[in-house]
């Protein structure tokens, strides 16, 4: 069985991420998405465990795709899930650098660790966490940005959030 691994810190999953976990899919036989904590990025939005609830929401369609929390090494948690791809959608030659980058200490980390970029979609190349953060908090529409699936627990947790 051929294990891919999708990751990020979905802050919230967009449009874009689903994207590319679902064409992962498509590729491979089972596909572990892993939601990082990722405590370096500020302003954060969702809770760790807010964002697995929404990822796993988001991919529940897809049958050979699953999600965890991992608070680790992206390579340990390829590693521990017997993958030995990692996917990572790339927006612009900025994203490409720093994938690159990450590719090879993965590699470093285990040798038999493949990352496969996927070129955004043309429709999501323009797609973020940080913009979608933004058209939650001035209360834009967000059908646009997000999966449908998850749109009403984006707004209830905003709710909840408030109170």
């Amino acid at each position: 069985m051929r294990t891919a691994v999708c990751s990020g810190s979905f802050d919230p999953i967009t449009l874009g991420h689903l994207d590319v976990i679902q064409r992962a899919a498509a590729c491979f036989d089972r596909v572990v998405v892993c939601v990082s904590p990722n405590a370096e990025k500020r302003s954060q939005m969702f809770t760790p465990e807010q964002k697995l609830q929404l990822v796993r929401s988001a991919v529940a369609e897809f049958s050979n795709v699953e999600a965890e929390l991992w608070p680790g090494l992206l390579a340990d948690f390829a590693a521990a899930h017997g993958a030995n791809v990692i996917v990572r959608g790339v927006r612009n030659v900025t994203d490409f650098d720093a994938e690159y980058q990450m590719a090879l200490i993965n590699r470093g980390i285990h040798p038999e660790l493949e990352t496969m970029l996927l070129p955004a979609g043309q429709a999501y190349q323009h797609f973020s966490s940080s913009m979608a953060r933004e058209m939650i908090r001035y209360r834009q529409p967000l059908e646009k940005y997000l999966p449908a699936s998850i749109v009403p627990m984006v707004l209830e947790m905003m709710e909840s959030q408030k109170g």
